[in-house]
């Protein structure tokens, strides 16, 4: 772990997974972003292919696909990647090719919508840990999943890294944040079940726990296999120290590593002596070096990259920065770079790569783009 030093040196030098040795050329990483850009039937598009390789010539060390559903059934949007099917490996593989010539490793990220998959998008019922809803899906209420569908479930998480494998992904990661499946499942709020699958801490992460090993058995010993997770939803009931608990477990479950979802790197919570400590050293005190950590939330420029790597991160991850620029790693190299900041153009955004379908979706995002006369 670097910490002290030159923040660009550090998040610019070579980074190793120590269970495989694989070497990622940086440590930047684009995290997971819906993009709504693929096509009806899950294919990845021709403009989410363009927009995901544009950041694989930007230079980020690792690039990671938008939340990829495993069932068919599991879609939580429209214009969703699909990774449960056969008929997918095509357009992924296309994807992992291009990205491994350009030298990044490439994630693809996986999950299953669960109580936030819409019954009018689906066409069916959604499913939970337990009998579920939320107001987004107004007054739908999620059923609760049977022991066979959740073994179900679990084998279509694995079928899908394997599926990844194939296709050419350096490896994926497992969507145990936000709110959808498998931390529904961690959730006592949303799991209240009182079989095996729920109950105590273990009953809950018992879950995410099968779908680790289905997918290390599904795949080879050399492909990368990581966790995201949220340190607390609150209406969901995950609390902090649960989340350390889970986070824990998972160093001895072969995970290769673990990406704090903090929403924003720089908010604190205070520890047992009443120091205000970020989320991300609340893990990097707890996990101790045995994994290595992703960290993403508000990460702009090279002042908030230092902030993150000296408070434990390995490697540093960005969403709205690497959307808007598609060449992010490149510019902190810089010594004089200065990153422009929201809000942007139309035009902005579509130079750096995305689509009308992305911009429009962007718009959503309160001050991210410039509205048009």
């Amino acid at each position: 772990r670097l910490t002290g030093g030159d923040s660009m040196a550090d998040a610019l030098s070579e980074f190793t997974f120590p269970r495989t040795g694989l070497t990622v050329r940086n440590r930047t990483v684009l995290a997971a972003l819906t993009n709504k850009q693929s096509h009806e039937d899950g294919v990845l598009s021709q403009e989410e292919h363009h927009w995901l390789t544009m950041r694989g010539e930007g230079g980020f060390g690792i690039v990671t696909t938008a939340a990829a559903n495993v069932t068919e059934h599991g879609r939580g949007w429209e214009g969703e990647l699909g990774v449960w099917s056969d008929h997918h490996v095509p357009g992924l593989s296309h994807l992992a090719s291009k990205l491994s010539e350009q030298g990044a490793v490439s994630l693809a990220q996986l999950f299953h919508g669960g109580m936030r998959s819409p019954a009018n998008l689906t066409g069916v019922q959604p499913v939970s840990a337990s009998e579920n809803t939320e107001p987004s899906m107004k007054g739908i209420v999620a059923r609760e999943l049977t022991h066979n569908e959740i073994e179900s479930i679990i084998l279509a998480f694995g079928s899908a890294a394997a599926r990844c494998e194939v296709a050419g992904f350096s490896g994926v990661e497992l969507h145990g944040a936000h709110s959808y499946l498998i931390s529904q499942f961690l959730g006592p709020k949303t799991n209240r079940r009182s079989d095996q699958w729920g109950g105590n801490l273990q009953g809950r992460t018992m879950f995410l726990q099968r779908i680790i090993q289905e997918v290390r058995a599904q795949t080879s010993h050399e492909f990368i296999v990581g966790v995201r997770l949220s340190p607390t939803i609150q209406d969901l009931g995950i609390e902090l120290q649960e989340t350390l608990e889970v986070a824990k477990w998972c160093t001895d479950w072969g995970l290769d590593f673990i990406h704090v979802s903090c929403w924003d790197v720089f908010q604190t919570l205070p520890d047992t002596n009443g120091e205000e400590t970020s989320l991300t050293k609340w893990f990097s005190n707890h996990l101790d070096g045995k994994i290595p950590i992703i960290t993403t939330g508000k990460i702009w420029d090279g002042d908030d990259v230092r902030f993150a790597m000296d408070q434990g991160a390995d490697l540093v991850g960005v969403g709205r920065a690497g959307i808007a620029h598609y060449d992010w790693p490149q510019q902190l190299s810089k010594a004089d770079a200065s990153l422009e900041k929201p809000p942007f153009t139309v035009e902005h955004l579509k130079q750096a790569g995305l689509s009308d379908t992305f911009v429009t979706y962007m718009s959503r995002w309160n001050g991210f783009v410039i509205p048009q006369d």
